[in-house]
């Protein structure tokens, strides 16, 4: 069973609900979980400064030199499959670093339940951390995104913004609700079709595919209409494929154009992606051209 962390705060002194989530409710629809911690919450130091108050403390924070989130890769979930992924950051302090925490959240405003309608909270309770030094450590946590539940709008896909926070060995602690922003993205997929095969040469080929992409709302995959994508060509003997002309799917996400055969080779379509949908190229079609 997956529970959420038992956190009902956020930056400052606001507190939240509390609320409990097992995997069973993972399928069910509706508004994400808009439970956030607060540092107070997430390390238990009661002293805990938020990263807007620290030019008032008198007390060193821990310093956030990296944060890696799924491998500096956007977070393409598609309908079915739940997507966990790493995330890590690298702190520092004079008194080492014992904990760290990432969320990404996405709305305006994170201390009210109003301005969040997407968050997607670290499975761990606490971070695994691996000093470098005796003032540097990396410490690691997954995140799991789960279709129709964390991300129950297509709304919601596009930009993030991400939560950091660490816990240095003196119970100091470094907290931004705003460190940084990641892509939350609804996977792709691109297919092609060359004919007729095999062909003669300087006889016509016709290249169909279509562009589709996860539709949270609905579990199935949907034509992305309107939108530019290359056809691509590499001679068999070749490993690079070349661009020779550009296509818009229509209406349903549906791509087909013409070419003129001149040579053994790969034919594929290739997607550059938008800020909701992630780069995909198909898998190369093959014609024999005679």
């Amino acid at each position: 069973m997956r529970i959420r962390a038992t956190v009902a705060a956020v930056t400052g002194a606001l507190a939240l609900s509390v609320l409990a989530v097992p995997a069973a409710q993972a399928d069910s629809r509706g508004d994400a979980d808009p439970n956030k911690p607060s540092a107070a919450e997430r390390f238990g130091a009661s002293s805990a400064k938020s990263t807007f108050r620290a030019a008032a403390a008198a007390e060193e924070l821990p310093v956030i030199s990296k944060v890696t989130i799924n491998s500096g890769k956007a977070v393409a979930v598609g309908t079915t499959n739940a997507k966990t992924f790493t995330v890590s950051v690298t702190a520092s302090h004079t008194t080492g670093i014992q904990d760290a925490y990432v969320d990404l959240w996405h709305g305006t405003d994170p201390t009210t339940v109003e301005g969040i309608d997407g968050l997607l909270l670290p499975n761990e309770e606490a971070a695994t951390c691996t000093a470098s030094s005796a003032t540097t450590s990396t410490c690691k946590l997954t995140i799991t995104a789960y279709p129709g539940y964390d991300l129950p709008k297509n709304a919601l896909a596009g930009t993030w913004k991400v939560t950091v926070g660490a816990l240095a060995g003196d119970e100091s602690v470094y907290w931004d609700d705003y460190h940084t922003t990641h892509k939350v993205q609804r996977y792709s997929k691109l297919t092609v079709n060359a004919s007729p095969e095999p062909v003669k040469k300087g006889r016509t080929i016709t290249v169909t595919g279509k562009l589709s992409r996860a539709n949270w709302e609905t579990s199935t995959y949907a034509g992305y209409a309107t939108q530019s994508v290359n056809l691509q060509f590499r001679k068999k003997d070749s490993s690079t494929y070349t661009t020779l002309k550009t296509v818009k799917t229509n209406s349903t996400g549906n791509l087909s154009t013409t070419v003129t055969a001149s040579a053994d080779g790969y034919f594929r379509y290739s997607f550059a992606g938008t800020s909701t949908t992630p780069a995909v190229s198909a898998a190369g079609d093959f014609v024999d051209v005679q």
